[in-house]
């Protein structure tokens, strides 16, 4: 059963791994944090991990597998989000499959020079626009790091930027703990009050974790803040195996894997019943070839989102990324392979669309690109409606096999059913010429340029607008005061 935009249906999906599989690396990860232990950066982390049965010997935590037993009991099998306007957006469980961006690159491959340049705040406001208006985009993240703001605060800036510019759920990330204090405080006061945030989460904080035996201590006091708030979280540990866990896919995948039952452990001792999704990538060996950490490797396929399913929690997956650095055929397969895998392998919350050279560009060309072939990969996915109507046996026996379908009633009611892509060029040669002869990068470019023209996001009202200014201003304070 697939799921996408909530709606079931029935095709095929795979697993990667199967229960035995998952069940041997959930039992190695339950030695691994009994017996080895994990390293835990955090005081406070340590105190309540201990007061729930941890062992401590100085930042080294070792958990028993009763302790994981009661968080994964009590950990949430879905996370809702909604838009802006209190309405339910996206339900993270099962099959569902959600899409977006991804955040913070470096560089933008500018969709009209077609160069590299480093990217400003108004590509981050374009980019929450572009993908509020793309249809089969889900939610929004900050695509780019703009370079004319503040770097020590850019996390703010962006937030700001995302608010004003999408209705869509957010996905944000921050450098520092109290860049994520400042991003719920903007949240909550576009939503009224913290209850009424907490009530209809339109936002969530995407973790990174330094590696799945390693806990830095930023991240742990976002999971403690989160869990204590009842508000979703993406706890994200990633191991790069040959490098900093064993380099075969087994192996990284457990030692990552114990690191992301730290989190939930953690989250469920702070609040039980906290919303927390764990990794839908990674758990595989890394590019030893390059030393590069590629978004788009074969080997990590599906592996991370099989335990996800196996513990029947959200996972955040990616897809649409390439690391190719330019729009090319590697671009279109690796975005296109990694979209689909995601789909079939259950993914939920799948970012990164728009990614280009691991990570470290973006192109808003790429972009309305995924969102096309997205449309085709689940019009090819979507279950086939078997009924009188679709039969249409009434409209054979009425027509017979020299009749004229093209101006039926029938035919005029479904005609708008299939998917027909904006982008693909399907006329014949001449046609195409007659258009222009034009690529499908020119014709993003175009799509890009026409959406941006035209798409307008309700504005928040003048009030909400003036406290987010309010608390850049105060961080922009904070952080002059630390020069």
């Amino acid at each position: 059963m697939i799921e996408t935009h909530g709606t079931s249906m029935t095709s095929a999906h795979y697993s990667r791994m199967g229960y035995e599989e998952c069940d041997k690396i959930h039992k190695a990860s339950l030695e691994i944090l009994e017996r080895l232990g994990i390293d835990v950066h955090d005081e406070k982390a340590i105190e309540i991990l201990v007061a729930g049965g941890a062992r401590a010997n100085g930042i080294r935590v070792r958990i028993p597998e009763y302790m994981v037993a009661k968080a994964l009991a009590t950990a949430p099998k879905t996370i809702t989000l909604y838009d802006r306007n209190g309405k339910v957006a996206m339900r993270a469980r099962d099959y569902n499959t959600y899409y977006g961006g991804g955040s913070d690159c470096l560089n933008i491959l500018d969709h009209h020079t077609g160069e590299r340049r480093r990217p400003v705040l108004e590509d981050v406001k374009n980019a929450a626009r572009l993908f509020d208006a793309l249809a089969e985009i889900d939610f929004v993240m900050s695509a780019f790091l703009p370079a004319d703001v503040d770097q020590n605060i850019y996390d703010r800036y962006q937030m700001e930027a995302m608010l004003n510019n999408t209705t869509k759920p957010i996905v944000f990330v921050t450098p520092d703990f109290e860049g994520c204090v400042a991003a719920i405080e903007m949240c909550e006061a576009v939503a009224g009050s913290a209850e009424a945030f907490q009530q209809k989460p339109f936002a969530t904080c995407y973790i990174n974790v330094t590696t799945g035996m390693t806990m830095n201590q930023e991240a742990l006091q976002k999971n403690m803040f989160l869990a204590e708030k009842g508000l979703p979280q993406l706890w994200i540990p990633l191991n790069a195996g040959g490098v900093n866990s064993p380099v075969t896919t087994a192996g990284t995948m457990a030692s990552m894997n114990a690191g992301i039952l730290l989190g939930i452990v953690l989250s469920q001792l702070v609040r039980p019943g906290a919303p927390i999704a764990v990794p839908g990538w990674n758990g595989g060996p890394y590019n030893l070839k390059t030393m590069v950490g590629n978004y788009v490797l074969a080997d990590e396929q599906g592996v991370p989102t099989s335990m996800g399913k196996y513990y029947g929690l959200p996972v955040f997956g990616l897809g649409g990324s390439t690391d190719s650095k330019v729009l090319d055929q590697q671009a279109a397969f690796e975005a296109t392979i990694s979209l689909m895998t995601a789909l079939l392998h259950g993914a939920n919350i799948v970012h990164d669309v728009g990614f280009m050279d691991s990570g470290l560009q973006g192109s808003m060309q790429l972009m309305v690109q995924c969102n096309d072939w997205l449309g085709f990969i689940r019009a090819m996915t979507r279950g086939v409606t078997v009924n009188d109507e679709t039969l249409a046996l009434d409209v054979i026996e009425e027509l017979g096999p020299t009749g004229n379908y093209l101006d039926h009633p029938h035919t005029l009611a479904h005609f708008k059913e299939p998917y027909y892509s904006k982008l693909a060029d399907k006329a014949p040669y001449a046609v195409w010429m007659k258009k222009g002869g034009t690529t499908m990068e020119r014709r993003a470019a175009e799509m890009v340029d026409k959406i941006l023209a035209s798409h307008k996001v309700t504005p928040l009202t003048e009030d909400v607008q003036q406290k987010l200014k309010s608390i850049i201003e105060r961080e922009q304070a904070w952080i002059d005061s630390k020069k």
